[in-house]
């Protein structure tokens, strides 16, 4: 099995009394997309510095590519920090290209690169527009040109979403999907569930400094019964399987709405198997899997703020 590309082994880090991540463990596996998410204060930022060494923790350890965190793997790795921070009079171009060339591009690879990525990001007007005349959005898709245009083995975008309108939302989505099926492997940080409910394929959930979860979207949602609504014309909660029935309306000609709450270990298809077996009429069967931002709440309360 191959090493992780991150790992954090009881890792805390404290800044005086605070406990801002606490004994927390975890591995990212080398490609695919890795969510990593909570709530603001959850501990998130600082994982992703305590990885790049910009901090130390106090306890722990930590390898990133199959060493502890410096500065010798420094061109394998992309970074988008939550705050921006670029040369205001470079041209969006020459900031780019600039990036490239500290990463050990040489001078050609490095524009031709640089001038490709930003037409993906839908900058090809703005080559020569200095990035003290962009707006914060645009700003952003540069410095995350910054941090990919060498296609690093491991790129970290914290908060990567965060002053994007919806269309550059998506087309920063595109390019994460892109960075996974070239062979990168993508962690980012967001307490916006939407986002990693489209992307992730394995995710970390943190509350308070404290991992309260990891593995697959699929293993989130095992946290949390499948809802179920049907509507029948009989009493279903003699149905095998069912713990409760709840009427929630009538529909019409006599048939009924019903939400279901099932027993431990029933599942919709064994249900929905008994009721064709019994001649249990049905007009209608809707199983309604919970989202992330259900499965968040669920586990670390309501007090975080997140973002459906």
């Amino acid at each position: 099995m191959n090493a992780p590309v991150l790992l954090l082994d009881d890792v805390t880090k404290r800044f005086g009394d605070f406990t801002a991540v606490d004994a927390l463990s975890f591995a990212v596996p080398e490609g695919g997309v890795f969510g990593f998410l909570g709530g603001n204060g959850a501990g998130k930022t600082t994982s992703l510095r305590m990885t790049l060494d910009i901090v130390r923790p106090t306890s722990g350890r930590i390898e990133v590519l199959g060493a502890a965190p410096s500065r010798e793997h420094a061109a394998q790795i992309g970074f988008l920090p939550e705050e921006r921070g670029l040369y205001r009079g470079m041209s969006v171009l020459d900031t780019v290209i600039y990036f490239a060339r500290l990463k050990g591009m040489d001078a050609a690879s490095a524009r031709k690169a640089a001038t490709a990525l930003l037409e993906r990001l839908d900058l090809a007007d703005r080559l020569k527009t200095r990035i003290g005349k962009l707006s914060k959005g645009l700003a952003q898709k540069v410095q995350l040109a910054t941090a990919i245009v060498n296609t690093p083995r491991l790129v970290l975008l914290d908060e990567p979403f965060s002053g994007l309108d919806p269309v550059n939302q998506g087309v920063l989505e595109d390019v994460i999907k892109d960075l996974a099926r070239g062979g990168s492997t993508v962690i980012f940080s967001t307490h916006v569930m939407q986002h990693a409910e489209r992307l992730c394929d394995r995710l970390l959930l943190l509350a308070r400094g404290k991992k309260v979860f990891e593995g697959t979207q699929d293993e989130a949602r095992g946290a949390l019964p499948s809802r179920l609504t049907l509507t029948s014309r009989g009493d279903p909660a003699a149905l095998p399987g069912v713990a409760s029935a709840t009427p929630t309306g009538a529909a019409a000609d006599g048939w009924t709405n019903y939400q279901l709450a099932l027993a431990p270990g029933a599942s919709p298809g064994d249900l929905l198997e008994a009721c064709t077996g019994q001649g249990f009429a049905l007009r209608s069967f809707d199983i309604h899997r919970p989202t992330l931002h259900e499965v968040f709440i669920h586990l670390v309360g309501g007090d975080q703020e997140i973002v459906k």
